[in-house]
């Protein structure tokens, strides 16, 4: 009778070892959220450097109407230190070139990875809390038809909120 027993528990973890199995619904969901989190934290990044660049902006436009000879102050790694006009905005016209750079990377970056989440919810069927009710009923539908004639997409669809 133990022998039996163990034959019957051997089999069904024989059969979900046989079957490929995708990530469950809890891994989809941190997934997903963890590249919503990467989207956030760049969009975040590319505002923090626009207020840089409009910062230098304003500092540029307000050192070339002084005299190039006249001293002023400039914070390099956390030390003030003294130059002059003419020293400092050559050096604050490139920072604001090299930060323009770094923004338009970045929103690539962006682009991409809203990509990557547009195909990520597309391949696991991921809704949003608060997405309209006739783009829910139409997903519903889509996967009903999926199980009913075996679809290929092993998730069920899953709620995000």
């Amino acid at each position: 009778m133990a022998a039996n027993s163990s034959s019957t528990g051997s089999k069904p973890s024989n059969s979900a070892g046989g079957k490929p199995s995708g990530p469950s619904a809890e891994q989809v969901v941190a997934t997903f959220q963890r590249m919503r989190q990467e989207q956030r934290g760049m969009a975040s990044k590319s505002a923090e450097l626009e207020m840089e660049i409009n910062e230098h902006s304003l500092v540029i436009d307000t050192l070339r109407e002084v005299d190039p000879t006249r001293k002023c102050f400039r914070l390099i790694g956390g030390v003030l230190v003294e130059r002059t006009v003419k020293e400092v905005l050559p050096a604050l016209e490139t920072n604001k070139e090299q930060i323009s750079k770094i923004i338009e990377t970045i929103n690539t970056q962006m682009q991409t990875k809203g990509r990557e989440l547009t195909e990520y919810r597309e391949r696991y069927n991921i809704r949003l809390m608060g997405e309209g009710e006739g783009e829910a009923q139409g997903q519903s539908a889509v996967s009903s038809r999926d199980s009913e004639g075996g679809g290929s997409k092993s998730g069920a669809g899953v709620l995000v909120s």
